[in-house]
């Protein structure tokens, strides 16, 4: 780390405490703060700190941070050394900016350094400053984004079936479905072959759904062997298909179930288990997926 790098992160630290203190918060908790004496005995203070926390911070991070620029960081083929993330850091300085328009006074120097954060998160996308030069990129020119299911403050992922979720204006793109990062064959060219030699178990799974099951399974040609009721788990079924070996590999199944647990929009997502090649029965092959006989899986009330 430069000598720069080092002044600048040791001085935003510095900032960000004493914002923190004035409204105490803590980064790593979210306490009901001590509010300073200001004209506001109108309001909930607690229920107003806990709205900007949770509907600005959390909220803005979730959107633009961890889903915007974790999907960035998911393509880079290497480490690009510590920088900052300009606009994807909009949910801290939207945090204290926020109690700033609401009556708290955190001193005139203090609140200058947040004006010249907030210009660069205005201005600018990532940025890497040095001792003799200092690089800035654009800001992308496409971020496709959906609403997360069930969010209470409207917080978005980063999504597209069709293209990229992601593209800069010198064609740098990034993909993602649903959420998770993905490589570019997820969305434009899924095949059976290629989800069918990929590792990544999230990655998977995403070019399965965006190809559906029943596009998989047809497409890799699985053979159907049996089906049977899942005990415990409502009136969904377990489905057991033979799986077509390729040279080199060895012989397995492939069980498809449906998640216990429902999702934060309702639904409940079906899912594909490789088993060994032995079982006929999709209820032994479930119990095996969790260590149990088929007799012991029949009897849970309830799974998970």
């Amino acid at each position: 780390m430069t000598r720069l790098e080092n002044r600048l992160a040791g001085s935003l630290s510095d900032l960000r405490a004493r914002f923190n203190r004035r409204i105490g918060f803590s980064e790593n908790a979210w306490p009901r703060p001590t509010w300073p004496e200001e004209p506001q005995e109108a309001l909930d203070r607690g229920s107003l700190d806990s709205l900007l926390a949770s509907g600005v911070r959390r909220s803005v991070r979730r959107s633009i941070l961890d889903s915007v620029a974790g999907t960035i960081k998911a393509e880079l083929r290497a480490p690009t050394g510590i920088g900052w993330y300009g606009q994807h850091e909009a949910h801290w300085v939207a945090h204290y900016d926020a109690h700033r328009r609401i009556g708290v006074h955190f001193g005139h120097e203090v609140e200058r350094q947040l004006d010249l954060w907030a210009e660069t998160v205005r201005s600018c996308g990532w940025w890497w400053p040095r001792d003799d030069v200092c690089v800035l990129t654009e800001r992308p020119v496409v971020v496709r984004t959906e609403p997360v299911p069930g969010s209470e403050y409207g917080e978005v992922r980063a999504h597209a079936a069709d293209g990229p979720a992601i593209a800069y204006p010198d064609g740098w793109r990034a993909y993602a479905w649903h959420g998770t990062p993905v490589p570019a064959w997820v969305i434009e060219d899924v095949t059976a072959e290629a989800i069918n030699t990929e590792r990544n178990v999230e990655i998977r799974r995403c070019a399965v759904e965006r190809l559906g099951w029943d596009g998989y399974i047809e497409r890799a040609g699985l053979t159907f062997v049996a089906r049977a009721p899942d005990p415990g788990n409502g009136d969904a079924e377990l489905l057991l298909y033979d799986v077509p070996r390729a040279p080199g590999t060895i012989a397995r199944r492939l069980l498809l179930t449906v998640n216990g647990s429902v999702e934060r929009d309702g639904t409940r997502r079906r899912y594909g288990l490789s088993v060994p090649p032995w079982f006929d029965d999709p209820v032994d092959a479930a119990g095996w997926s969790y260590g149990l006989t088929g007799a012991q899986y029949t009897g849970l009330l309830r799974r998970t």
